[in-house]
């Protein structure tokens, strides 16, 4: 199975003329969606579809090896054409296979990042629905024509931090199978995932007010990017909530129990095999984490560490291993300021959304004690984060 992306782009703008190749922050807007694909350890290939040779020179000169041209037909790029109408155009004479994942990317969401491609990828394998759209949370109320609330009751209006709020479509990017898009003629088919991002993505550049808002938001967000890690030479986890469904569980005489995943087991086993050491760290000091640590014959285990980044410092001071060599997955506030140090951070579907904004770190598709752990560990297996 391969996964194509696919960025449309025509030349015909009529809001900000040549938006596509304007220069936004140094570099023709398309280019970020373009470099964020490129950057994608899932993406196999990226097609662009464009009307103007042009564009497709200026893309050429990015030096992507991942990049290939689609010239699209010219009715397939006036006002009027719809995006699916050049997906199918190009669907209908390309080699692909029928299991084959499409990303459609679209270029006017420039703060799209790696990252997001990457986690959402992950997510829509583990959910097996169908297909898969990226949503921001907006916490705004919303009415109807009629003066009718449709997202909360006014006469109990919540605060802010106890509200859910609703998913509103941003336009990066969809995922689905070529075989649906073929036969639904959309972009999206049958049971929908949705992957959340945050919420500044939900401006895409559309007019020239945009284009300024874009341009503050993709500067910060490049000064704030993380550098690319080094080869992982330490593994550590958290335990509750990450190897843990963080539950808590007593018989009926009053002992406490955990409910830990074999698989996660098994993920700390093929890192010991590649060479990488493991452990884990956890503000708790229970009898049970410490059994579980020895039957998994982990390299590390700390418990009881109410400051987790002074802890592992430490220990790097000991082994020679620099913050920047480990890799970490955890869940909760207490996790915060090692999982904003180390050089490869991940936190479980299940964690706190302070915890999910952290810069950079990588959302699994997995909750704690369902094998969120394991699933960190095989992406850390790609030859890339090995020393």
């Amino acid at each position: 199975m391969s996964i194509i992306a696919f960025v449309p782009v025509r030349s015909g703008s009529k809001s900000i003329k040549d938006k596509n190749i304007k220069p936004l922050n140094g570099k023709p807007m398309f280019y970020w969606v373009l470099n964020a694909l490129q950057n994608s350890v899932e993406i196999n290939k990226i097609i662009l579809a464009t009307d103007s040779k042009k564009y497709s020179d200026i893309a050429a000169s990015f030096g992507f090896h991942k990049l290939e041209t689609y010239i699209r037909k010219p009715e397939n790029a006036i006002d009027t054409a719809s995006t699916e109408s050049v997906v199918l155009e190009y669907l209908d004479t390309a080699a692909l296979n029928n299991d084959d994942l499409f990303v459609l990317v679209q270029a006017t969401s420039p703060l799209t990042t790696s990252t997001d491609i990457s986690n959402a990828i992950r997510q829509f394998a583990y959910s097996r629905k169908d297909s898969l759209l990226t949503c921001v949370r907006t916490k705004r109320f919303f009415w109807n024509a009629d003066g009718i609330a449709i997202n909360y009751d006014y006469k109990n209006r919540p605060r802010r931090q106890d509200f859910d709020g609703m998913f509103m479509e941003n336009g990066a990017f969809y995922i689905n199978k070529v075989s649906n898009i073929l036969r639904d003629k959309n972009r999206l088919s049958g049971a929908i995932d949705i992957y959340e991002m945050p919420e500044n993505t939900a401006i895409e550049i559309d007019e020239p007010a945009d284009w300024k808002i874009i341009e503050i938001l993709l500067a910060e967000q490049n000064q704030a990017k993380p550098q690319k890690p080094v080869k992982i030479k330490l593994f550590l986890s958290d335990v509750d909530g990450v190897l843990t469904d963080a539950g808590m569980y007593y018989s009926e005489k009053g002992d406490e129990l955990k409910k830990f995943n074999t698989y996660d087991g098994m993920g700390f086993k093929i890192l010991q095999e590649k060479g990488i050491k493991v452990g884990i760290i956890t503000g708790e000091d229970r009898e049970l984490n410490r059994a579980r640590a020895n039957k998994l014959q982990l390299d590390f285990d700390f418990h009881g560490d109410k400051n987790k980044l002074e802890t592992i410092t430490k220990l790097c001071m000991e082994t020679k291993i620099n913050l920047s060599e480990i890799a970490y997955i955890g869940d909760d506030i207490n996790d915060f300021e090692l999982l904003s140090k180390v050089g490869l951070a991940a936190c479980p579907a299940n964690a706190v959304q302070k915890i999910k904004d952290i810069p950079g770190i990588i959302q699994l598709a997995k909750k704690g004690g369902e094998g969120a752990v394991r699933e960190f560990a095989e992406m850390i297996m790609s030859d890339f984060y090995l020393e």
